[in-house]
């Protein structure tokens, strides 16, 4: 619903900034709950403009006439429920993608974010240290607004109740450090926003060398950086509110125009605080509040029981395949056997380098690799059996084994290269870890393949110059 709340806000303004433009008169202009809009135009001459331009630019709200009035013409736009129903499904994926890129940013391993039916979304954060400072990053809306405190107004008459059309009572929250005091610090804001988070390119955390306090720089994209400068220009001398989410950040008065496109926001925050922060700017900000209905904890015992039998499983499977390796082609096998190992190592080293976390998907995407290396043994091992049964010489036999063999080893590593590759782009969570163990590994059983194994048959069939083979 806050997201339809939301929209209707928006699309207040941007009635108003229209009517203002195409100079039809109003007297009244306001959001009608969930419903839709409340609009009055002065008199008979504006009501056709009106309808003209809500036909054209409004097409997702239905002009009905509303009750009539003293003075003037009432029109209701009523929100289509087609428009509802898409906000809100609109609202809930680009939650989850919000929460995904910040979770991505906090740095979760294995993260498995899915939307559920009745706009739900379900996280699962394996191995996670810190719950409630995720839980806090999850629920934090973010919203970034840059507006311009109004000076013309009285404030006290504000906080009395007579706030002006167009004008909002907005609070800064401060905590005093040393005494843990709150403070509440009242604005009167203009309600129209002249720059909002989405222009953000970049939030970092810095230190000021005044007081050691943490703040958040911002980086705007090209327009953001137009549109700062632009406000700033012809706002010189006047205060600049920071609001994030409903509370006053700072409200720093603008001292002369502002090129570059760079922000601060300062406040008294804590270093995990502005970290945060910087993060959920950076991953931009909710399109509605998110509310917690359920959290569920796995212990540490059941979680270690699963990869204890997965790893367990992966263990016996290699254990069978070094055994069928070792009496089906006798010494070839256990070159094969040896290569085998070699390759597991090889994935177990790659991924700490990459410092992957062994997951269940990822235990997954080893025995799968392991598959992969027998079976491209098997290839080379039936390629030197059949240039045997033509009567070529062992050297010869393993020459053109390997190279008929390798072609086709190549191209199932590639293909599947690929496929692992896409799952990673476009995958979450344990995805992500099934295609990264999965790419490691093919790698890893190329080099095997291509290189270990043949070095090693080269070695034997070359340098010692066996004369018999066992394959």
């Amino acid at each position: 619903e806050k997201a339809v709340i939301n929209d209707l806000d928006r699309v207040v303004e941007d009635i108003r900034e229209d009517l203002r433009k195409e100079k039809i008169r109003y007297l009244e202009l306001k959001r009608d709950g969930l419903n839709g809009i409340i609009v009055t135009v002065m008199s008979e001459e504006d009501k056709k403009p009106f309808k003209d331009m809500v036909s054209a630019r409004y097409r997702e709200y239905e002009i009905k006439d509303s009750a009539p009035v003293e003075k003037g013409v009432r029109y209701a736009l009523l929100l289509k429920q087609e428009a509802r129903n898409e906000a809100m499904k609109l609202a809930t994926e680009q939650a989850r993608e919000t929460i995904e890129n910040r979770i991505d940013q906090f740095g979760v391993a294995e993260a498995d974010i899915r939307l559920l039916q009745n706009n739900r979304i379900q996280i699962q954060l394996p191995g996670l240290k810190e719950p409630e400072r995720a839980k806090e990053l999850i629920g934090q809306v973010a919203e970034l607004e840059f507006k311009l405190v109004d000076t013309e107004n009285s404030l006290d008459e504000a906080l009395r109740g007579n706030v002006p059309s167009g004008r909002e009572v907005v609070y800064g929250v401060s905590r005093d450090r040393a005494s843990g005091n709150v403070t509440r610090t009242p604005y009167l804001l203009k309600k129209r926003s002249e720059l909002t988070g989405k222009y953000i390119t970049d939030a970092r955390v810095s230190i000021d060398q005044r007081d050691n306090s943490p703040y958040v720089s911002l980086s705007f994209n090209n327009q953001g950086a137009r549109i700062f400068e632009r406000v700033t220009g012809e706002n010189v001398n006047r205060q600049l509110a920071i609001v994030l989410d409903g509370n006053v950040y700072s409200a720093p008065n603008i001292n002369e125009k502002i090129s570059g496109g760079s922000a601060q926001i300062t406040g008294r925050f804590s270093l995990n605080e502005a970290k945060d922060l910087a993060i959920a700017l950076r991953a931009g900000s909710l399109p509605a509040p998110v509310k917690f209905l359920e959290e569920r904890t796995v212990g540490p015992s059941l979680g270690n029981d699963s990869i204890r039998m997965g790893f367990l499983s992966m263990i016996v499977g290699a254990a069978l395949v070094v055994i069928f390796m070792a009496i089906y082609y006798g010494f070839a096998g256990l070159i094969a056997d040896l290569s085998l190992v070699i390759m597991v190592m090889l994935v177990m080293a790659g991924m700490a380098s990459f410092k992957a976390t062994l997951t269940l998907p990822g235990i997954a995407g080893i025995i799968l690799t392991i598959g992969m290396a027998v079976d491209a043994n098997v290839l080379i091992f039936e390629r030197i059996r059949e240039e045997l049964k033509l009567g070529k010489t062992i050297r010869a036999a393993i020459t053109a084994g390997f190279s008929r063999a390798i072609v086709t080893i190549i191209d199932a590593n590639v293909t599947t290269l690929i496929v692992a590759l896409v799952l990673f782009q476009f995958g979450t969570g344990p995805v992500k870890g099934f295609a990264v163990t999965l790419t490691i590994g093919l790698i890893a059983t190329m080099i095997t393949q291509v290189f270990i194994t043949r070095f090693i048959f080269d070695y034997f069939y070359t340098q010692l110059n066996w004369k018999k083979i066992s394959i």
